[in-house]
Protein backbone atom coordinates (compact mmCIF):
# COMPACT_ATOMS: atom_id res chain seq x y z
CA UNK A 1 0.00 0.00 0.00
CA UNK A 2 2.93 2.60 0.73
CA UNK A 3 4.95 1.88 -2.12
CA UNK A 4 1.70 2.20 -4.21
CA UNK A 5 1.57 5.88 -2.74
CA UNK A 6 4.99 5.90 -3.43
CA UNK A 7 4.39 5.13 -7.15
CA UNK A 8 2.10 7.89 -7.08
CA UNK A 9 3.57 10.51 -5.78
CA UNK A 10 6.65 10.14 -7.87
CA UNK A 11 4.58 9.80 -10.75
CA UNK A 12 3.15 13.37 -10.54
CA UNK A 13 6.32 15.14 -9.90
CA UNK A 14 7.66 13.97 -12.81
CA UNK A 15 4.75 15.40 -14.80
CA UNK A 16 4.70 18.42 -12.70
CA UNK A 17 8.73 18.73 -13.59
CA UNK A 18 8.39 18.10 -17.29
CA UNK A 19 5.31 20.63 -17.36
CA UNK A 20 7.16 23.32 -15.60
CA UNK A 21 10.41 22.55 -18.07
CA UNK A 22 8.71 23.21 -21.29
CA UNK A 23 6.41 26.19 -19.48
CA UNK A 24 10.26 27.61 -19.15
CA UNK A 25 10.81 26.75 -22.86
CA UNK A 26 8.15 28.59 -23.63
CA UNK A 27 9.05 31.44 -22.11
CA UNK A 28 12.26 31.88 -23.28
CA UNK A 29 11.86 34.15 -26.40
CA UNK A 30 15.46 32.66 -27.69
CA UNK A 31 15.70 30.69 -31.13
CA UNK A 32 18.03 28.78 -32.91
CA UNK A 33 19.23 29.65 -36.81
CA UNK A 34 19.89 26.47 -38.88
CA UNK A 35 21.18 27.80 -42.42
CA UNK A 36 22.66 25.18 -44.82
CA UNK A 37 23.38 25.10 -49.08
CA UNK A 38 20.57 27.80 -49.28
CA UNK A 39 18.43 26.64 -46.53
CA UNK A 40 17.81 28.62 -43.39
CA UNK A 41 15.63 27.15 -40.35
CA UNK A 42 14.52 28.90 -36.99
CA UNK A 43 13.61 26.80 -34.06
CA UNK A 44 12.17 27.62 -31.08
CA UNK A 45 13.09 25.76 -27.43
CA UNK A 46 10.51 23.62 -27.56
CA UNK A 47 11.14 22.57 -31.47
CA UNK A 48 14.85 22.39 -30.95
CA UNK A 49 13.76 19.28 -28.32
CA UNK A 50 11.21 17.56 -30.16
CA UNK A 51 13.71 17.63 -33.08
CA UNK A 52 16.48 15.82 -31.16
CA UNK A 53 14.28 13.79 -29.86
CA UNK A 54 13.32 11.97 -33.70
CA UNK A 55 16.84 12.53 -34.53
CA UNK A 56 17.56 9.91 -31.74
CA UNK A 57 15.00 7.96 -32.27
CA UNK A 58 16.10 7.84 -35.90
CA UNK A 59 19.46 7.21 -35.31
CA UNK A 60 18.63 3.67 -33.08
CA UNK A 61 16.08 2.93 -35.64
CA UNK A 62 19.42 2.72 -37.84
CA UNK A 63 21.24 1.29 -35.83
CA UNK A 64 18.69 -1.42 -35.13
CA UNK A 65 18.58 -2.31 -39.03
CA UNK A 66 22.01 -2.53 -39.72
CA UNK A 67 22.46 -4.86 -37.25
CA UNK A 68 18.95 -6.60 -38.62
CA UNK A 69 21.50 -6.68 -41.96
CA UNK A 70 24.31 -7.84 -40.57
CA UNK A 71 22.34 -11.02 -38.82
CA UNK A 72 20.85 -12.06 -41.75
CA UNK A 73 24.02 -12.23 -43.13
CA UNK A 74 26.06 -14.48 -40.58
CA UNK A 75 22.79 -16.93 -40.60
CA UNK A 76 23.27 -17.06 -44.43
CA UNK A 77 26.79 -17.63 -43.48
CA UNK A 78 25.96 -20.10 -41.08
CA UNK A 79 27.17 -18.45 -37.79
CA UNK A 80 24.91 -18.66 -34.72
CA UNK A 81 22.56 -15.51 -34.20
CA UNK A 82 19.22 -14.59 -32.87
CA UNK A 83 17.39 -15.57 -35.93
CA UNK A 84 19.16 -19.14 -35.97
CA UNK A 85 18.79 -19.24 -32.43
CA UNK A 86 15.07 -18.31 -32.62
CA UNK A 87 14.40 -21.33 -35.13
CA UNK A 88 16.08 -23.69 -32.97
CA UNK A 89 13.67 -22.38 -30.38
CA UNK A 90 10.99 -23.17 -32.64
CA UNK A 91 12.30 -27.11 -33.85
CA UNK A 92 13.05 -27.83 -29.88
CA UNK A 93 9.44 -26.44 -29.19
CA UNK A 94 8.05 -28.88 -32.21
CA UNK A 95 10.14 -31.57 -31.06
CA UNK A 96 9.48 -31.84 -27.16
CA UNK A 97 6.11 -31.65 -28.19
CA UNK A 98 6.30 -34.34 -30.62
CA UNK A 99 8.14 -36.29 -28.02
CA UNK A 100 5.39 -35.62 -25.35
CA UNK A 101 2.50 -36.90 -27.73
CA UNK A 102 4.95 -39.91 -28.24
CA UNK A 103 5.63 -40.61 -24.67
CA UNK A 104 1.90 -40.11 -24.05
CA UNK A 105 1.01 -42.85 -27.17
CA UNK A 106 3.12 -45.37 -25.57
CA UNK A 107 1.77 -45.11 -22.19
CA UNK A 108 -2.32 -45.43 -24.12
CA UNK A 109 -1.34 -48.64 -25.60
CA UNK A 110 -0.80 -47.20 -29.27
CA UNK A 111 2.15 -48.38 -30.11
CA UNK A 112 2.33 -46.89 -34.01
CA UNK A 113 1.52 -43.87 -32.82
CA UNK A 114 3.78 -43.57 -30.59
CA UNK A 115 6.84 -44.91 -33.07
CA UNK A 116 5.29 -41.70 -35.30
CA UNK A 117 5.56 -39.40 -32.51
CA UNK A 118 9.29 -40.76 -31.77
CA UNK A 119 10.20 -40.74 -35.44
CA UNK A 120 9.48 -36.73 -35.82
CA UNK A 121 11.04 -35.84 -32.36
CA UNK A 122 14.13 -37.42 -34.15
CA UNK A 123 14.00 -34.76 -36.68
CA UNK A 124 13.53 -32.23 -34.54
CA UNK A 125 16.06 -32.99 -31.14
CA UNK A 126 19.47 -33.55 -31.09
CA UNK A 127 18.61 -35.82 -28.06
CA UNK A 128 19.28 -39.27 -29.30
CA UNK A 129 19.17 -40.72 -25.76
CA UNK A 130 15.93 -39.66 -25.39
CA UNK A 131 14.35 -39.85 -29.07
CA UNK A 132 16.13 -43.76 -29.86
CA UNK A 133 15.43 -45.17 -26.97
CA UNK A 134 11.12 -43.95 -27.16
CA UNK A 135 11.57 -45.30 -31.07
CA UNK A 136 12.81 -48.72 -29.16
CA UNK A 137 10.40 -49.32 -27.00
CA UNK A 138 7.38 -48.09 -29.19
CA UNK A 139 9.01 -50.27 -32.08
CA UNK A 140 8.67 -53.30 -29.24
CA UNK A 141 5.24 -51.77 -28.23
CA UNK A 142 4.12 -52.42 -32.37
CA UNK A 143 5.35 -55.03 -32.87
CA UNK A 144 8.59 -54.26 -34.88
CA UNK A 145 11.60 -56.20 -33.40
CA UNK A 146 13.83 -55.52 -36.04
CA UNK A 147 13.32 -51.45 -35.78
CA UNK A 148 13.46 -51.67 -31.86
CA UNK A 149 16.83 -53.74 -32.20
CA UNK A 150 18.39 -51.30 -34.29
CA UNK A 151 17.54 -48.78 -31.86
CA UNK A 152 18.84 -50.66 -28.57
CA UNK A 153 22.07 -51.52 -31.23
CA UNK A 154 22.79 -47.20 -31.41
CA UNK A 155 22.29 -47.40 -27.78
CA UNK A 156 25.42 -49.00 -27.30
CA UNK A 157 27.32 -46.19 -29.32
CA UNK A 158 27.42 -43.89 -26.62
CA UNK A 159 28.69 -44.80 -23.08
CA UNK A 160 25.85 -43.33 -21.19
CA UNK A 161 23.26 -44.91 -22.63
CA UNK A 162 25.01 -48.39 -23.33
CA UNK A 163 23.44 -50.40 -20.36
CA UNK A 164 19.87 -49.34 -21.03
CA UNK A 165 20.81 -50.30 -24.59
CA UNK A 166 22.07 -53.83 -23.07
CA UNK A 167 19.27 -53.87 -20.82
CA UNK A 168 16.95 -53.77 -23.75
CA UNK A 169 18.36 -56.41 -25.72
CA UNK A 170 18.57 -58.43 -23.19
CA UNK A 171 14.58 -58.96 -22.54
CA UNK A 172 14.29 -59.19 -26.36
CA UNK A 173 17.08 -62.83 -26.05
CA UNK A 174 14.79 -63.84 -23.06
CA UNK A 175 11.44 -63.39 -25.08
CA UNK A 176 13.06 -65.30 -28.22
CA UNK A 177 14.14 -67.84 -25.57
CA UNK A 178 18.07 -67.34 -26.84
CA UNK A 179 19.49 -67.76 -23.71
CA UNK A 180 22.68 -68.40 -24.67
CA UNK A 181 22.98 -65.01 -25.92
CA UNK A 182 20.81 -63.27 -22.63
CA UNK A 183 23.47 -65.12 -20.60
CA UNK A 184 26.66 -63.16 -22.24
CA UNK A 185 24.51 -59.80 -22.06
CA UNK A 186 23.37 -60.55 -18.76
CA UNK A 187 26.96 -60.89 -17.35
CA UNK A 188 27.89 -57.43 -19.64
CA UNK A 189 25.10 -55.58 -18.07
CA UNK A 190 26.25 -56.96 -14.64
CA UNK A 191 29.41 -55.69 -15.71
CA UNK A 192 28.02 -52.02 -16.13
CA UNK A 193 26.06 -52.05 -12.97
CA UNK A 194 26.69 -54.54 -10.59
CA UNK A 195 24.20 -52.96 -8.07
CA UNK A 196 21.21 -53.49 -10.43
CA UNK A 197 18.44 -55.96 -8.50
CA UNK A 198 16.75 -57.00 -12.14
CA UNK A 199 19.96 -58.01 -13.87
CA UNK A 200 21.19 -59.69 -10.70
CA UNK A 201 18.33 -61.92 -10.61
CA UNK A 202 18.21 -62.45 -14.65
CA UNK A 203 21.98 -63.69 -14.46
CA UNK A 204 20.95 -65.54 -11.26
CA UNK A 205 18.22 -67.22 -13.19
CA UNK A 206 20.38 -67.64 -16.55
CA UNK A 207 23.67 -69.05 -14.09
CA UNK A 208 21.47 -71.66 -12.55
CA UNK A 209 19.74 -72.96 -15.78
CA UNK A 210 23.18 -73.00 -17.09
CA UNK A 211 24.31 -75.17 -14.23
CA UNK A 212 27.04 -72.23 -13.63
CA UNK A 213 26.73 -72.89 -9.46
CA UNK A 214 30.22 -70.80 -9.31
CA UNK A 215 29.09 -68.06 -10.92
CA UNK A 216 25.75 -67.92 -9.42
CA UNK A 217 27.16 -68.09 -6.13
CA UNK A 218 29.53 -65.01 -7.15
CA UNK A 219 26.21 -63.15 -8.18
CA UNK A 220 24.32 -64.51 -4.99
CA UNK A 221 27.06 -62.33 -2.98
CA UNK A 222 26.85 -59.67 -5.18
CA UNK A 223 23.18 -59.18 -4.03
CA UNK A 224 23.94 -59.56 -0.50
CA UNK A 225 26.51 -57.00 -0.60
CA UNK A 226 23.79 -54.50 -2.66
CA UNK A 227 21.12 -54.75 0.05
CA UNK A 228 18.77 -56.65 -1.71
CA UNK A 229 18.82 -60.06 -0.15
CA UNK A 230 18.53 -60.51 3.61
CA UNK A 231 21.50 -62.70 4.82
CA UNK A 232 19.44 -65.61 6.36
CA UNK A 233 17.60 -66.12 2.69
CA UNK A 234 21.52 -65.89 1.43
CA UNK A 235 22.78 -68.54 3.17
CA UNK A 236 19.82 -70.62 2.17
CA UNK A 237 20.17 -70.26 -1.26
CA UNK A 238 24.11 -70.42 -1.39
CA UNK A 239 23.90 -73.78 0.39
CA UNK A 240 21.74 -74.60 -2.51
CA UNK A 241 24.07 -73.88 -5.05
CA UNK A 242 26.92 -75.32 -3.04
CA UNK A 243 24.47 -78.55 -3.27
CA UNK A 244 24.15 -78.36 -6.68
CA UNK A 245 27.85 -78.02 -7.49
CA UNK A 246 28.35 -80.81 -4.87
CA UNK A 247 25.75 -82.64 -7.46
CA UNK A 248 27.73 -82.00 -10.54
CA UNK A 249 30.99 -82.89 -9.03
CA UNK A 250 29.77 -86.08 -8.12
CA UNK A 251 28.49 -87.27 -11.62
CA UNK A 252 31.81 -86.18 -13.14
CA UNK A 253 33.09 -89.07 -10.63
CA UNK A 254 35.08 -86.63 -7.90
CA UNK A 255 33.52 -87.96 -4.82
CA UNK A 256 36.06 -86.33 -2.66
CA UNK A 257 35.01 -82.56 -3.92
CA UNK A 258 31.29 -83.78 -3.88
CA UNK A 259 32.06 -84.61 -0.35
CA UNK A 260 33.23 -81.47 0.94
CA UNK A 261 30.77 -79.56 -1.28
CA UNK A 262 28.18 -81.54 0.17
CA UNK A 263 29.54 -80.84 3.58
CA UNK A 264 29.91 -77.22 2.85
CA UNK A 265 26.00 -76.89 2.22
CA UNK A 266 24.63 -78.84 4.86
CA UNK A 267 27.01 -76.34 7.41
CA UNK A 268 25.27 -73.46 5.65
CA UNK A 269 21.83 -74.39 5.70
CA UNK A 270 21.41 -77.50 8.15
CA UNK A 271 18.03 -78.12 7.14
CA UNK A 272 18.30 -77.96 3.91
CA UNK A 273 17.47 -82.41 3.41
CA UNK A 274 18.93 -82.97 -0.14
CA UNK A 275 22.13 -81.22 0.96
CA UNK A 276 22.38 -83.17 4.45
CA UNK A 277 21.39 -86.67 2.65
CA UNK A 278 24.03 -86.15 0.32
CA UNK A 279 26.36 -84.92 3.29
CA UNK A 280 25.53 -88.41 5.32
CA UNK A 281 26.17 -90.24 2.24
CA UNK A 282 29.36 -88.60 1.20
CA UNK A 283 30.46 -89.37 5.33
CA UNK A 284 29.58 -92.97 4.83
CA UNK A 285 31.55 -93.62 1.59
CA UNK A 286 34.40 -92.09 3.67
CA UNK A 287 34.11 -94.68 6.70
CA UNK A 288 32.46 -91.73 8.95
CA UNK A 289 29.60 -93.51 10.31
CA UNK A 290 29.86 -91.32 13.08
CA UNK A 291 29.72 -87.88 11.56
CA UNK A 292 26.95 -89.20 9.22
CA UNK A 293 24.82 -90.11 11.90
CA UNK A 294 25.37 -86.76 13.61
CA UNK A 295 23.85 -85.03 10.06
CA UNK A 296 21.21 -87.08 9.42
CA UNK A 297 20.24 -86.78 13.27
CA UNK A 298 20.42 -82.99 13.05
CA UNK A 299 18.64 -82.78 10.42
CA UNK A 300 15.51 -85.22 11.37
CA UNK A 301 15.45 -82.60 14.38
CA UNK A 302 14.96 -79.44 12.02
CA UNK A 303 12.43 -81.64 9.93
CA UNK A 304 11.37 -85.40 9.94
CA UNK A 305 11.79 -86.48 5.95
CA UNK A 306 11.92 -89.98 4.44
CA UNK A 307 15.20 -89.36 2.43
CA UNK A 308 16.57 -88.45 5.36
CA UNK A 309 15.93 -92.30 7.07
CA UNK A 310 16.99 -93.41 4.08
CA UNK A 311 20.11 -92.46 4.18
CA UNK A 312 20.45 -93.06 7.69
CA UNK A 313 19.64 -97.06 6.67
CA UNK A 314 22.62 -97.04 4.23
CA UNK A 315 24.84 -96.07 7.13
CA UNK A 316 24.36 -100.10 8.29
CA UNK A 317 23.09 -102.24 4.96
CA UNK A 318 23.74 -105.29 5.95
CA UNK A 319 21.86 -105.28 9.92
CA UNK A 320 18.75 -107.11 10.58
CA UNK A 321 15.37 -105.66 10.51
CA UNK A 322 15.33 -105.59 14.19
CA UNK A 323 18.52 -104.01 14.55
CA UNK A 324 17.40 -101.85 12.24
CA UNK A 325 14.36 -101.06 14.22
CA UNK A 326 16.75 -100.58 17.19
CA UNK A 327 18.97 -98.14 15.72
CA UNK A 328 16.35 -95.83 14.32
CA UNK A 329 15.32 -94.72 17.70
CA UNK A 330 18.21 -92.17 17.80
CA UNK A 331 15.95 -91.05 15.14
CA UNK A 332 12.44 -91.45 16.07
CA UNK A 333 12.89 -90.54 19.56
CA UNK A 334 13.61 -86.83 18.02
CA UNK A 335 9.61 -85.68 16.76
CA UNK A 336 7.57 -89.34 18.73
CA UNK A 337 4.40 -87.69 17.74
CA UNK A 338 5.10 -86.43 13.98
CA UNK A 339 3.15 -88.19 11.02
CA UNK A 340 6.74 -88.97 8.85
CA UNK A 341 7.42 -90.45 12.28
CA UNK A 342 4.61 -92.38 12.71
CA UNK A 343 5.11 -94.00 9.03
CA UNK A 344 8.52 -94.68 9.65
CA UNK A 345 7.98 -96.60 12.72
CA UNK A 346 4.95 -98.62 11.35
CA UNK A 347 7.25 -99.52 7.83
CA UNK A 348 10.42 -100.56 10.11
CA UNK A 349 7.42 -102.43 12.41
CA UNK A 350 6.34 -104.12 9.13
CA UNK A 351 10.06 -105.09 7.95
CA UNK A 352 10.45 -106.82 10.83
CA UNK A 353 7.30 -108.70 10.92
CA UNK A 354 5.98 -106.48 14.09
CA UNK A 355 2.58 -106.08 12.80
CA UNK A 356 0.70 -105.01 16.36
CA UNK A 357 3.34 -102.71 16.70
CA UNK A 358 3.41 -101.88 13.21
CA UNK A 359 -0.74 -100.82 14.03
CA UNK A 360 -0.26 -99.04 17.05
CA UNK A 361 2.84 -96.39 15.85
CA UNK A 362 0.57 -95.66 12.70
CA UNK A 363 -2.54 -95.10 15.23
CA UNK A 364 -5.33 -93.24 14.11
CA UNK A 365 -3.86 -91.43 10.62
CA UNK A 366 -5.89 -93.78 8.31
CA UNK A 367 -8.76 -92.01 9.95
CA UNK A 368 -7.19 -88.68 10.96
CA UNK A 369 -5.26 -87.72 7.49
CA UNK A 370 -5.49 -90.78 5.25
CA UNK A 371 -2.91 -90.33 2.80
CA UNK A 372 -1.92 -93.43 0.14
CA UNK A 373 1.33 -93.93 2.00
CA UNK A 374 -0.50 -94.40 5.39
CA UNK A 375 -3.45 -96.56 3.53
CA UNK A 376 -0.46 -98.43 1.92
CA UNK A 377 0.77 -98.75 5.06
CA UNK A 378 -2.60 -100.54 7.02
CA UNK A 379 -3.08 -102.56 3.66
CA UNK A 380 0.50 -104.31 4.71
CA UNK A 381 -0.63 -104.60 8.16
CA UNK A 382 -3.81 -106.41 7.80
CA UNK A 383 -1.95 -108.75 5.01
CA UNK A 384 0.49 -109.49 7.67
CA UNK A 385 -2.21 -110.45 10.44
CA UNK A 386 -3.64 -112.97 7.81
CA UNK A 387 -6.97 -110.74 6.59
CA UNK A 388 -9.00 -111.52 3.99
CA UNK A 389 -7.73 -110.22 0.79
CA UNK A 390 -10.94 -108.03 0.21
CA UNK A 391 -9.57 -106.17 2.81
CA UNK A 392 -6.26 -105.83 2.05
CA UNK A 393 -7.89 -104.57 -1.44
CA UNK A 394 -10.17 -102.33 0.26
CA UNK A 395 -7.38 -100.74 1.54
CA UNK A 396 -5.67 -100.45 -1.46
CA UNK A 397 -8.27 -99.49 -3.32
CA UNK A 398 -8.99 -96.34 -0.83
CA UNK A 399 -5.33 -95.31 -1.61
CA UNK A 400 -6.11 -94.87 -4.93
CA UNK A 401 -8.14 -91.69 -4.45
CA UNK A 402 -6.61 -90.42 -1.33
CA UNK A 403 -3.96 -87.55 -1.02
CA UNK A 404 -0.62 -88.52 -2.03
CA UNK A 405 0.66 -86.69 1.58
CA UNK A 406 3.89 -83.98 1.73
CA UNK A 407 5.63 -83.94 -1.76
CA UNK A 408 8.16 -81.46 -2.96
CA UNK A 409 6.08 -78.17 -3.79
CA UNK A 410 6.50 -75.32 -5.72
CA UNK A 411 5.64 -72.54 -3.96
CA UNK A 412 4.66 -70.01 -7.27
CA UNK A 413 3.03 -72.28 -9.17
CA UNK A 414 2.24 -75.38 -6.78
CA UNK A 415 3.83 -77.85 -9.43
CA UNK A 416 4.68 -81.34 -7.91
CA UNK A 417 8.19 -82.28 -8.23
CA UNK A 418 8.92 -86.14 -7.78
CA UNK A 419 12.78 -85.11 -6.69
CA UNK A 420 13.91 -82.14 -5.17
CA UNK A 421 15.66 -79.49 -7.45
CA UNK A 422 16.77 -76.30 -7.09
CA UNK A 423 14.88 -74.60 -10.03
CA UNK A 424 10.91 -75.49 -10.70
CA UNK A 425 10.46 -77.45 -13.92
CA UNK A 426 7.36 -75.85 -14.95
CA UNK A 427 8.00 -71.92 -14.30
CA UNK A 428 11.93 -71.97 -13.38
CA UNK A 429 11.61 -70.27 -9.98
CA UNK A 430 14.65 -70.78 -7.97
CA UNK A 431 14.47 -71.94 -4.95
CA UNK A 432 10.75 -72.28 -4.43
CA UNK A 433 10.49 -76.32 -3.77
CA UNK A 434 9.24 -76.85 -0.02
CA UNK A 435 8.08 -80.44 1.29
CA UNK A 436 4.49 -79.82 1.75
CA UNK A 437 1.21 -81.39 1.20
CA UNK A 438 -0.28 -79.92 -1.67
CA UNK A 439 -3.99 -78.67 -1.75
CA UNK A 440 -6.06 -81.76 -3.09
CA UNK A 441 -8.99 -81.04 -5.97
CA UNK A 442 -12.25 -82.23 -4.81
CA UNK A 443 -15.01 -83.82 -6.77
CA UNK A 444 -15.38 -87.15 -8.70
CA UNK A 445 -12.36 -88.14 -10.62
CA UNK A 446 -12.38 -88.73 -14.38
CA UNK A 447 -11.71 -92.49 -13.98
CA UNK A 448 -14.06 -93.17 -11.09
CA UNK A 449 -11.58 -94.40 -9.24
CA UNK A 450 -13.21 -93.87 -5.74
CA UNK A 451 -16.17 -96.44 -7.09
CA UNK A 452 -13.05 -98.73 -6.48
CA UNK A 453 -14.02 -99.69 -2.58
CA UNK A 454 -17.66 -100.51 -3.47
CA UNK A 455 -16.03 -102.70 -6.27
CA UNK A 456 -13.67 -105.05 -3.75
CA UNK A 457 -16.00 -104.83 -0.93
CA UNK A 458 -17.83 -108.62 -1.51
CA UNK A 459 -15.21 -110.70 0.53
CA UNK A 460 -13.12 -113.20 -1.74
CA UNK A 461 -13.91 -116.92 -0.44
CA UNK A 462 -9.90 -117.70 -0.48
CA UNK A 463 -7.76 -119.57 2.09
CA UNK A 464 -6.21 -116.85 4.81
CA UNK A 465 -2.64 -116.49 4.48
CA UNK A 466 -1.02 -117.08 8.44
CA UNK A 467 -0.30 -114.19 11.01
CA UNK A 468 3.18 -114.51 9.83
CA UNK A 469 5.11 -115.23 6.68
CA UNK A 470 6.60 -118.59 7.23
CA UNK A 471 8.43 -118.36 4.18
CA UNK A 472 10.47 -116.03 2.09
CA UNK A 473 8.45 -116.07 -0.52
CA UNK A 474 5.19 -113.84 1.47
CA UNK A 475 7.89 -110.76 2.73
CA UNK A 476 8.22 -109.40 -0.64
CA UNK A 477 4.86 -109.06 -0.93
CA UNK A 478 3.80 -107.13 2.35
CA UNK A 479 7.50 -105.12 1.75
CA UNK A 480 6.23 -104.14 -2.13
CA UNK A 481 3.04 -102.61 -0.74
CA UNK A 482 4.74 -99.92 1.50
CA UNK A 483 7.17 -99.04 -1.17
CA UNK A 484 4.77 -98.48 -3.68
CA UNK A 485 3.08 -96.14 -1.59
CA UNK A 486 6.61 -94.44 -1.44
CA UNK A 487 6.54 -94.30 -4.40
CA UNK A 488 10.03 -96.99 -5.01
CA UNK A 489 8.99 -99.48 -6.82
Amino acid sequence: MIWSLIKVVLFVAAIAGLTFGAGLLMDTGGAIRIAAAGWELNLGPLQTVVLLLVLIVAIWTLMKLVGLLVAVLRFLNGDETAISRYFDRNRERKGYQALSDGLMALASGEGRLALMRAQRAERYLARPELTTLLIAQAAEAAGDSKRATEAYKTLLADESTRFVGIRGLLKQKLAEGDTDTALKLAEKAFALKPKHAETQDILLKLQSEKSDWTGARATLGAKLKAGSMPRDVYRRRDAVLALQGARVVMDEASTIEAREAAIEANKLSPDLIPAAAMAARGLIEKGDKKAATRVLKKAYEARPHPDLAAAFAEIEPDETPHQRLKRFKLLTALHPDHDETRLLLAELNITAEEFPDARRALGDMVTRHPTQRALAIMAAIERGEGSDDAVVRGWLAKALTAPRGPQWCCDTCQAIHATWNPICDNCGGFDTLSWREPAESTGQSATAAELLPLLVHEPVKQPSPPAKAESDEDEPAVIDIVAVARGTN
